[in-house]
């Protein structure tokens, strides 16, 4: 029996998607420099049973299979492989549970990121992950990626809201993982293991998300300087001080005349970097006030806080808009992901502009500086063969650089194609040669999402 007729079997003719028009709009994510093969077929599930059988006919068939979200992400994996499964989750969009007791919720992978925050700050409660595409991007594909976002800095990354989860197995098998409870140690932490994981090891067909009270309304303030060095200095004497903003936030001079480019909001072309920084505390003008006082101190030309919500979701909507600034300024852009050690951000961001002169090219940096995490995004036009060569070259260079400074290739966007090598670079050959073996322990035979990570 063949994939499609197989598929037929335990599917709805109207998950299936045969149609080479419609399956090669679901060949790959937003990444540049990332192959991406052609699907035999697309498949829409509605309920984990669905999923276990599609997974089931694929051990059938040894056929391999690429989970998808929104694809959303920048690193290639969620791009298809010649010959494969997709299996776009995006139909499987139920929230099924908002508990304000246990403080949790239980989700299905398809559901919106900005969706289910909405819905929980209905009952006075808080999902912090918020990635910049939290309006399009998954929960599934957050969980896939290990996604971040601006508040980080406080809150943590999409890792620590995952309590536990209901996974389907390369050969069909419904695995759960995890627990409702605030706290358990039962076990091995498989849940941990499948975040970041990239649909490498299993599909996500269910989450449970811890939740925390819904904060006050975060207020913010701007500050200026005319060093990279003075705006690392503030960091590092903001987060030595004991502060503990929501967010913490810079923009580079690039990134900056971007922005105003786009949509003229008047931001100060003069000035070398742009500090933001917001609290949601209950007196978040005192927090301001003390940061802002360190801000002088290493240096900030200007402070200028905002004096209400308004004020502050303006400051905020501008980095919000730096990769989509940016990318209007060449056809294509190279978006990295390098975090390094707070302590070390002046020397990324000095370290990315000298990478910028070297090869010649734009190279624009925003960052969530309050945990070091740097976002160089390097503008080329791939109609350029010299152009396109150094770009490439460029970001490797400033993975190589972020690595030197006892960083990581990324964050926050994930390895998937674009930065396998480099993941072998990070881990060794040994943790290499581990984390292989923990893959063939999931999925003996490679079908899950094959050719990324590794």
């Amino acid at each position: 029996m063949d994939l499609i007729a197989r598929l037929r079997d335990g599917l709805p003719e109207d998950a299936i998607l045969t149609d080479p028009d419609v399956t090669g709009s679901y060949a790959h994510d937003m990444a540049n420099f990332c192959a991406a093969g052609t699907p035999a077929v697309v498949v829409l599930p509605r309920s984990a049973e669905q999923v276990q059988h599609v997974m089931r006919t694929a051990t059938e068939l040894r056929v391999p299979v690429v989970p998808q979200g929104a694809r959303t992400g920048v690193a290639g994996a969620a791009n298809a492989v010649e010959g494969c499964i997709v299996l776009s989750l995006v139909k499987m969009d139920r929230i099924l549970e908002i508990n304000p007791v246990d403080r949790i919720a239980v989700v299905e992978p398809g559901v919106i990121n900005a969706v289910l925050s909405r819905a929980v700050n209905e009952h006075g409660l808080y999902y912090p992950p918020d990635p910049s595409s939290w309006e399009m991007c998954t929960i599934g594909g957050n969980i896939g990626t290990a996604a971040g976002g601006l508040c980080c800095v406080k809150y943590g990354v999409t890792a620590e809201y995952v309590l536990g989860l209901d996974v389907v197995l390369a050969d069909g098998r419904l695995l759960t993982t995890g627990r409702r409870t605030a706290k358990g140690v039962a076990g091995y932490d498989l849940t941990r293991l499948f975040v970041g994981s990239e649909g490498s090891l299993g599909v996500v067909v269910r989450a449970t998300l811890a939740l925390k009270p819904h904060p006050p309304q975060q207020l913010a303030l701007v500050a200026e300087f005319d060093s990279v060095a003075a705006a690392g200095r503030a960091v590092c004497e903001i987060m030595a001080h004991g502060h503990a903003p929501s967010l913490l936030e810079l923009m580079d001079r690039t990134s900056i005349r971007a922005v105003n480019d786009m949509a003229q909001m008047g931001l100060p072309e003069t000035t070398e970097v742009l500090l933001l920084a917001a609290f949601d505390t209950p007196d978040p003008a005192a927090d301001l006030a003390a940061v802002g006082a360190l801000c002088e101190a290493a240096g900030a030309t200007q402070v200028v806080p905002a004096e209400d919500a308004a004020q502050s979701d303006l400051l905020l909507q501008a980095r919000r808009m730096s990769f989509a600034a940016l990318e209007r300024l060449k056809p294509a852009m190279l978006i990295d992901d390098v975090c390094v050690p707070r302590s070390r951000l002046a020397a990324m961001l000095d370290g990315t502009t000298a990478i910028a002169e070297k090869y010649d090219l734009t190279i624009g940096v925003c960052a969530h500086a309050g945990d070091g995490n740097t976002h160089p995004l390097v503008c080329f036009d791939p109609a350029d063969e010299d152009e396109e060569r150094r770009a490439r070259e460029a970001f490797d260079a400033i993975m190589a650089l972020g690595l030197e400074l006892g960083g990581t290739i990324t964050g926050e966007h994930g390895v998937g194609v674009l930065k396998k090598e480099w993941l072998a670079r990070e881990l060794g050959p040994v943790g290499v040669e581990l984390q292989r073996g923990i893959k063939g322990v999931f999925d003996p035979l490679g079908l899950l999402n094959p050719g990324k990570l590794f």
